[in-house]
């Protein structure tokens, strides 16, 4: 596929849809720079993406013209506030194929996902009366992930296997770090009750089977929620959580052109209804004794507190940028640049590439390792050269350890990574090696840690 073919999303251009965003404008940080050297490519959008200008407009409008509180008073201030921050939710319902009750607004998608465990673990010590008792653990149940998880959807099930004497177990990925349909349906058993997968590693940029993994859970471990951490799809593919059939999935603002701050947790609305609050208090009740308290149905039973308004509604003129643009053709976008760089890669010698080989699906982002040089150096010398990559384990230390490696160095797309910048990534990604002195009779002896 030719340059320009890349360089196309939908209708648009990427050079227009770059002007869309003030970090990319001449001058900018990631815009022409003014000696006439070379922009500086960003390529670590999977970690957090920049922001199109109409999305800071829209959080510094309502804090200019309709910062109130919502649901709190019968002020005309207050309905106008209320309404534009309900809006938002039934925006982005829309975007992921949920009703309006079952979008709730969280700190982040750790948090969202923390909300799920820590509900349970409530549920589990007899809180939340008998219509939460389906979601109460006890010794002898299972709680299943998969080697590749983030650590936001491993450390809250690790705990609550604690607090109930549940069993962690998990599925193990391969040499590449991709797990299978097969090896997960092996682990199920009636003791499953959770079962908690990423759809987008954000390591490998493999996709999950999400569909197949649901249809064998309610198969073969019927009592069993699915928890879905969505982070890396559902700011990059089309989603329709209702559709897939999962129980409960996070996703954060930050990582699909929206602000800090916000995150989402859906849930189908009868499970949100049954589940106790993690966080209680304000506007999460409907009558409070000095005993006892009773809450409200989803979602407000679990938005306590004074809620961020602002980055609500900027997170929806996110989403409408996003539908404007298609995700169809978002995802297209980004699978063909991480597969032209998978394809490039395989003829850069001493550079190992973690996940599904070239020709093989693939969210767009693509992992590295390589031969005799730590992710970190390899870090470095691509921002000395003006490619910002993220470095690290990317919070998934099971993962890398299961690869015989600690670390790796990666590149990820959005909507206004251009053909070129990633082109740069790989060309000087081919000269870190000789950068640092490796040859290819040190390979043998090299240590990637």
């Amino acid at each position: 596929m030719s340059t320009s073919d890349l360089d196309t999303i939908g209708q648009r251009t990427v050079t227009d849809l770059r002007s869309d965003f003030p970090a990319f404008a001449d001058g900018a940080a990631y815009g022409a720079r003014p000696d006439g050297g070379t922009p500086v490519a960003y390529l670590d959008s999977a970690a957090t993406a920049q922001r199109p200008a109409r999305v800071l407009d829209a959080e510094r409008d309502y804090l200019e013209q309709h910062l109130a509180p919502v649901h709190r008073g019968a002020s005309a201030a207050v309905g106008v506030s209320t309404t534009l921050f309900e809006d938002a939710r039934a925006t982005v319902a829309r975007f992921v194929g949920a009703g309006e009750r079952e979008i709730v607004w969280a700190e982040n998608a750790t948090d969202a996902l923390n909300i799920v465990a820590l509900g349970m673990a409530d549920a589990s010590a007899g809180l939340g009366g008998p219509e939460a008792s389906r979601f109460a653990l006890e010794s002898g149940d299972e709680i299943l992930v998969t080697e590749a998880e983030h650590h936001a959807n491993l450390i809250p099930w690790q705990r609550l296997a604690a607090r109930t004497g549940a069993r962690l177990r998990a599925v193990r990925v391969d040499e590449r770090g991709i797990w299978s349909i097969d090896a997960l349906t092996a682990e199920l058993s009636e003791r499953t009750r959770v079962v908690a997968i990423a759809e987008v590693s954000n390591v490998t940029g493999h996709l999950a089977p999400v569909a197949e993994v649901v249809a064998a859970v309610r198969e073969r471990s019927p009592r069993a929620l699915v928890v879905l951490d969505a982070c890396q799809s559902v700011p990059h593919l089309p989603s329709d959580l209702g559709a897939l059939g999962v129980d409960f999935a996070a996703f954060s603002g930050h990582k699909m052109l929206g602000p800090n701050g916000i995150g989402v947790l859906y849930g189908r609305a009868e499970l949100l209804d049954a589940l106790p609050p993690a966080r209680t208090g304000g506007s999460t009740i409907t009558r409070v004794t000095i005993d006892s308290a009773e809450f409200l149905p989803a979602p407000h039973r679990f938005e306590a507190g004074t809620q961020p308004v602002s980055q609500v509604v900027a997170l929806a003129e996110a989403v409408r940028y996003l539908e404007s643009i298609g995700m169809a053709a978002v995802a297209a976008h980004e699978r063909s640049l991480a597969e032209r760089v998978a394809v490039q890669l395989a003829e850069v010698p001493g550079v190992r590439l973690i996940g599904p080989p070239p020709g093989s699906p693939r969210a767009g982002l693509v992992s590295v390792a390589v031969d005799g040089v730590h992710a970190h150096d390899v870090g470095q010398f691509l921002d000395d050269a003006g490619v910002i990559v993220r470095v690290g384990h990317h919070c998934a230390q099971p993962l890398h350890r299961a690869l015989g490696i600690t670390a790796t160095t990666r590149a990820s797309a959005h909507v206004y990574t251009t053909a070129d910048e990633m082109d740069r990534f790989v060309a000087t990604l081919g000269e870190v090696r000789s950068f640092f002195g490796v040859s290819g009779a040190d390979e043998a002896a090299a240590v990637i840690a």
